[in-house]
């Protein structure tokens, strides 16, 4: 695998025997089979999920030669299809209500709302 032969494998056993001890030597094996089962699960689902994805697209592109299947899009309408200029439709002009006018300021009423402010 990475070209470790029996002899390597058993020094590597010795080394971590002697540096972690023989206590959590167990806990340290369990977690790290724990470790690798859950790497092969999440690899075993990515191979799952990428033949999946593969076999959908061939799927679809073997519908899309015989016909059976039309392109994306192409039956469905442009949103440009039919649409005009809004404004070259509507030939009445628009109408603006101004409402009714603003009251005159004069010289003491805006003198009496600058006392008032300061207040």
């Amino acid at each position: 695998m990475f070209g470790f032969g029996f002899p390597e494998l058993l020094l590597l056993c010795a080394i971590a025997l002697v540096v972690i001890g023989p206590k959590k030597l167990p806990d340290l094996a369990r977690a790290l089979g724990r470790g690798f089962a859950e790497f092969k699960r999440a690899t075993d689902e990515l191979k799952t999920s990428f033949t999946e994805e593969v076999r959908t697209t061939q799927t679809r592109e073997e519908l899309l030669k015989s016909g059976k299947l039309s392109a994306p899009g192409s039956e469905a309408p442009s949103p440009y299809d039919g649409a005009g200029d809004p404004a070259a439709e509507n030939d009445e002009p628009t109408q603006v209500n101004p409402g009714p006018p603003a009251p005159a300021v004069t010289k003491d009423s805006a003198s009496n709302e600058e006392a008032s402010r300061d207040v």
